[in-house]
């Protein structure tokens, strides 16, 4: 029996720090393991601090999605000063401000960060281009390669048998991954001048917002978010549906867990979470049926991360952190045995009294509201479901290449709302309605939370006020869901059980396993 282990360290053309170890047998996953190499932290050093500036230092946890971070920071603040409601202004702002924060991360995943697994740039040079724009991007191809200095082209399996576009195609993805940065930077010129700057946006606070918007912010965020919504219309869209039935095969892939998360995000007027126009939800055991869900309902392992075995246990967020530290070392590079022990700087997240393992992030955003029965997002899956063959069954998405079509479709919906949101903002100044900020003392005590999406999935901080300072602070993000290591049962996360049963036709040029990992966006 043809055995392998291979590890992947690091990933690259991904958001943190990761390594993935997998066996290979007789060309099939058998096994798998996720280790976020990077300790964060936060909880730690938030203690003792105003809660009020909590917002500014939790946003810095990520440096591609802060905006969510800061949203759900500054909500659990609000909620912890008793605060249950925003303004409709606060609402429409903070609405504005995610739009340009998903706009900008889903083209930047698209294009920069995934396309390279399916899009061989190489074979763009077999191409015969009749359009000059498409001749001077294959020119600029050949001059890179003629160079030896391959830059963003090195290192990759260009030679892998998995690649099947054409060369045509080949070169019109190229030049769009070129489209793409002027593209993402439109949505960050929009957060930029609305929130002060990019990516640390300046204009939130607990109780609102720092400043109304002047009437020229609006019209520029209305021209910058323009422009993405024609990107995402007339390029992004249409790459998906072109690629698609190249990798039709990935429909048969990395189902993974068959549960699905998430907390929902953008406010429609009532605030409702579930009322969102991307829904709070779940699905689980791949039944397409939305339950309610409660953030309260996280808990928390750590038998196979790098802290003491009952920092976890089950525990709420708030009820765990993150010590003591119990770092062993990582698995060697030339071990062939399996990953033993503790090995992973992310605590296991599991969902409820049964601790489901949840996959977060556009999939599961996309279910949710299509299951939920939000128009917009039914409309776009079911014409993507009939252009790609597959009329009326949703469930396909529930794999590999639901996840690629679910951040595409995803990205249409929210740039089509991010212009309704401006001009219900107009008319709401308009109306006379110019409130954006409730101040409220810091009370003694006092808990409250997020539970607000980011990009790549369920997001939450908690807060738990004494004595007018942070007593307890935690930030369940995406990874911590979706990179779950094997719990204290020793169920994988999603990441990890996504793997398992990948077929890899080459061990040493291992592909497929990173389409399955990048399909996740860690």
């Amino acid at each position: 029996m043809a055995r392998k282990k291979v590890i992947i360290d690091p990933i690259t053309r991904i958001e943190g720090h990761l390594r993935i170890t997998c066996v290979v047998e007789d060309g099939k996953v058998t096994e798998a393991w996720n280790t976020a190499t990077l300790f964060r932290g936060f909880e730690i050093f938030m203690k003792g601090r105003d809660p009020r500036d909590a917002w500014h230092f939790s946003s810095r946890i990520c440096g591609v999605c802060p905006t969510p971070h800061a949203w759900n920071s500054v909500r659990a603040t609000e909620e912890a000063f008793g605060i249950d409601k925003m303004d409709d202004n606060t609402r429409l702002i903070r609405n504005m401000m995610e739009a340009t924060q998903v706009g900008y991360d889903h083209i930047l995943w698209f294009y920069i960060l995934n396309a390279f697994d399916f899009v061989n740039v190489p074979n763009a040079l077999n191409a015969k281009p009749t359009l000059p724009t498409l001749k001077a991007v294959q020119e600029r191809v050949q001059a890179v390669v003629k160079s030896g200095q391959l830059g963003p082209f090195a290192n990759m399996y260009w030679d892998h048998p998995g690649y099947k576009l054409p060369a045509e195609l080949d070169l019109e993805l190229t030049a769009h991954y070129l489209q793409s940065i002027d593209a993402q930077q439109a949505a960050n010129d929009a957060a930029a001048f609305m929130g002060g700057k990019f990516p640390m946006i300046m204009n939130y606070a607990p109780g609102g917002i720092t400043q109304l918007p002047s009437l020229d912010e609006i019209l520029y965020y209305q021209g910058r978010m323009r422009e993405v919504k024609d990107f995402i219309d007339n390029v992004m869209v249409p790459d998906l549906l072109a690629i698609a039935p190249y990798y039709i095969d990935l429909a048969q892939t990395g189902k993974g867990v068959g549960n699905y998360l998430t907390w929902g995000l953008l406010d429609e007027e009532s605030q409702d979470p579930y009322d969102r126009l991307f829904p709070r939800g779940a699905i689980f055991d791949g039944k397409l049926q939305v339950e309610k869900v409660d953030p309260d309902e996280t808990r928390m392992y750590t038998k196979y991360s790098w802290f003491g075995d009952d920092v976890g246990g089950g525990k709420h967020p708030l009820d765990v952190g993150q010590e003591p530290i119990e770092f062993t070392k990582l698995d060697p590079l030339d071990n062939e045995g399996p990953v033993e022990g503790k090995y992973d700087w992310t605590q296991a997240v599991r969902y409820g009294k049964d601790d489901r393992p949840m996959e977060v992030g556009p999939l599961a955003q996309m279910l949710v509201a299509y299951v939920s029965g939000r128009e917009d997002t039914k409309k776009v899956v079911d014409d993507t479901l009939a252009a790609i063959g597959a009329a009326g069954k949703p469930e396909v998405l529930m794999s590999d290449l639901g996840r690629i079509a679910a951040r595409v479709l995803k990205a249409k919906v929210n740039a089509d709302n991010a212009l309704r949101w401006a001009d219900e903002l107009l008319a709401n100044i308009g109306a006379g309605k110019t409130k954006v900020f409730e101040s409220r003392p810091v009370p003694s005590t006092g808990e409250g939370k997020g539970g607000w999406d980011a990009p790549r999935g369920a997001l939450c901080h908690y807060m738990r006020i004494k004595d007018g300072k942070i007593d307890t602070y935690a930030a369940v993000p995406p990874s911590n869901w979706n990179l779950s290591p094997r719990d204290d049962k020793g169920v994988r996360g999603p990441v990890e059980e996504a793997l398992v049963g990948q077929s890899v036709i080459d061990p040493d040029k291992p592909l497929e396993i990173l389409r399955v990992v990048h399909s996740f966006d860690p």
